[in-house]
């Protein structure tokens, strides 16, 4: 009986030893579990990178995968894979994991997990970089609104407000990755701490700060800063290797990196292949050939490269950043950048000529360059109906009741947390007419109205605008939009939205608001549905809500929808946001993923700020507007 006993316990044994050498992925597919490996990581002890040590060239280019819809994540790292490229860099934006505070989302296109499993499935090494901060042309760099609600905070600093926010962060963050890393026998060889931060450097204390807090959390691969010549001497920290971030090499550039640390490995961690857009100017394009001598002195001088960016993607919904030097420039919706793959994952000049240079850098010949993903058109969308703002007030609950204005962020919505993105509505009562002043405390953009009707917009640089006389009392109401938050400089703490201070009307402070909370998320916009519409014929100017069908009769494919004829608005496909679009320019059209689309009917609602286009059409291929080459 005790030798059968101890046969059974033995077979159960090894049945869970079994089990835990296997791990099902959330991909489906059974990997051994990597708990019992471990290899030689990056190591960056000379003048030469060593994995295994064995010496390797790093060339790198990056991918987001929040930009990147799930679907095509795969066929974008093989199309790097077949460039030539064998590491890919990402960011990881707190504000999207963390929406409210601890409460965590990796689901989806937030999913890090499984994208780092495709990444080593497709046999590309991984830099990460998990911020807190990432810049990236992305609202408020990547940090979360709720931060903003302490009036006191500053941000990237060892300020304990943030510390604790950031610590907290990093408990659910970091143990999702350790098992990604290479020494685990995953895809992950290095991990930035922080980001850029010798151009802010504000705290001598919060570089150490970051890097105790992956460190204590398990991460032991390589650790590296990035930072432009500007920043280069300021954002160094000790044990943790130093790169550089440039598009164009200045003659000193190497040898000033080389006299902060002398005898180690160059990478080039930001390469930049293009530029962003901003709403008003052009589409930025930066030289092929330039690109490519650029790329070829970087690895004749033997060093590594990670090109920023390989795939920009898009910024979906509304989370475009901004800068605000000498004036506020909020970014488009697309984040092509001009990169060696387009926006929806399509070749380029640059890719080709990329491919062949890089070619040249491996024993082996590439793999074959992966079909393009097609393209389709669908014809026009058919609209049906609308509503207006106006006639949605009443369904979103009671307004928030307040003496002074509040800001986004503050306001009491959201469990406390307030609110992040969309619009707000200020409205209070007037009596007659006169001087209306924002005093700069329009955060970033507003319509005004008087009893529903439109008299005028102010902004940054228009601040003022008359209200016409009329004897009696009437509602004056601010509609106003959080157009993208800063996303680099000095400006950061700043960041809160809607109204940040008092309004004057004949220089006398506005009182007694009603307040609307409008974040147009995807709650918001399918409850929509509910409302009575009207028929289009009714549509009129102002601020409403357009919803029409967009019929797909076969398998979905990627698409794009012409903004032709439309002013100024955001479009959702199925209740998602695929983000802005303004008629100034330079972008007119928005991606449409195919993987969003489903056969039959799609809905398409459209939230126009003026005044609705004639018709909506999609096309095959983007137009992201006139051109301006970047030098």
């Amino acid at each position: 009986m005790r030798r059968e006993r101890r046969r059974r316990l033995a077979l159960l044994g090894l049945l869970g030893l079994t089990l835990l050498l296997l791990s099902r992925t959330r991909l489906g597919r059974i990997v051994p579990l990597r708990m019992f490996i471990h290899r030689t990581g990056l190591q960056a002890e000379n003048s030469q990178f060593l994995l295994e040590d064995k010496p390797i060239t790093i060339l790198g280019g990056s991918m987001h995968y929040f930009r990147v819809p799930v679907a095509h994540w795969r066929d974008r790292m093989r199309k790097m894979k077949a460039c030539g490229l064998n590491t890919l860099t990402t960011y990881v934006p707190w504000n999207l994991h963390e929406p409210r505070r601890g409460k965590f989302d990796f689901s989806g296109i937030l999913d890090l997990g499984v994208f780092l499993e495709v990444a080593a499935e497709v046999g590309l090494w991984v830099i990460l970089r998990p911020g807190p901060y990432i810049c990236s042309e992305w609202d408020l760099g990547g940090l979360p609104s709720w931060l903003l609600r302490d009036k006191n905070m500053q941000l990237r600093t060892t300020y304990r407000g943030f510390t604790e926010a950031t610590e907290a962060y990093f408990d659910e963050l970091i143990p999702k990755v350790i098992w990604h890393q290479y020494s685990k026998g995953g895809p992950i060889i290095a991990v930035q701490v922080e980001n850029e931060y010798g151009s802010y450097a504000k705290d001598a204390n919060y570089m150490e700060f970051i890097k105790t807090a992956l460190v204590s959390r398990g991460i032991e691969e390589l650790l590296l800063t990035s930072d432009n010549k500007d920043g280069l001497s300021a954002g160094t920290i000790e044990g943790v290797l130093a790169t550089i971030n440039f598009q164009k090499i200045e003659p000193v550039l190497f040898s000033y990196l080389d006299s902060i640390q002398s005898n180690k490995p160059v990478l080039v961690m930001e390469y930049w292949t293009g530029w962003f857009d901003h709403w008003g100017g052009d589409h930025h394009v930066f030289d092929v050939d330039q690109m490519i001598s650029t790329v070829s002195d970087v690895l004749i001088k033997g060093a590594s490269i990670n090109l920023y960016m390989f795939h920009g993607g898009t910024n979906f919904g509304f989370m475009s950043g901004a800068l605000h030097f000498h004036e506020y420039r909020s970014d488009v919706t697309s984040y092509d950048y001009d990169a060696p793959l387009t926006e929806a994952g399509d070749y380029t000049s640059k890719y080709y000529k990329l491919r062949d240079l890089l070619s040249k850098y491996h024993v082996d010949p590439l793999p074959p360059v992966p079909p393009l993903i097609p393209k389709a058109t669908y014809g026009a969308v058919e609209l049906k109906r609308c509503l207006s703002l106006w006639d949605v007030l009443a369904s979103t609950g009671e307004p928030i009741r307040s003496e002074e204005p509040i800001n986004m962020e503050n306001l009491p919505v959201n469990d406390g947390n307030g609110q992040s993105y969309g619009y707000t509505l200020y409205e209070a009562v007037i009596y007659g007419g006169g001087k209306f002043h924002t005093r700069g405390n329009v955060r970033d953009r507003a319509q005004v109205f008087v009893s529903t009707q439109s008299v005028g917009s102010v902004d940054y640089k228009n601040q003022e605008l008359d209200i016409p006389e009329v004897p009696g009392y009437r509602k004056l109401q601010i509609l106003v939009e959080n157009c993208g938050r800063v996303n680099y400089g000095n400006k950061l703490d700043t960041q809160r939205k809607g109204l940040v201070g008092d309004v004057f009307l004949r220089d006398v402070p506005l009182r007694n608001f009603k307040i609307y909370s409008l974040d147009m998320n995807q709650t918001f916009i399918n409850g929509l549905n509910s409302q009575h519409w009207s028929d289009l014929s009714e549509g009129k100017w102002g601020p409403t809500f357009y919803q029409g069908a967009l019929r797909v009769n076969s398998q979905p494919q990627d698409t794009f929808l012409r903004m032709k004829g439309w002013k100024k608005g955001v479009v959702f496909l199925n209740g998602k946001n695929l983000g802005r679009y303004w008629d100034i320019g330079p972008q007119e059209t928005l991606y449409v993923p195919g993987s969003w689309l489903w056969p039959g009917v799609n809905e398409i609602t459209i939230f126009e700020e003026y005044k609705a286009g004639e018709s909506l059409y999609t096309v095959d291929s983007s137009f992201l507007g006139r051109t301006q080459y970047v030098d």
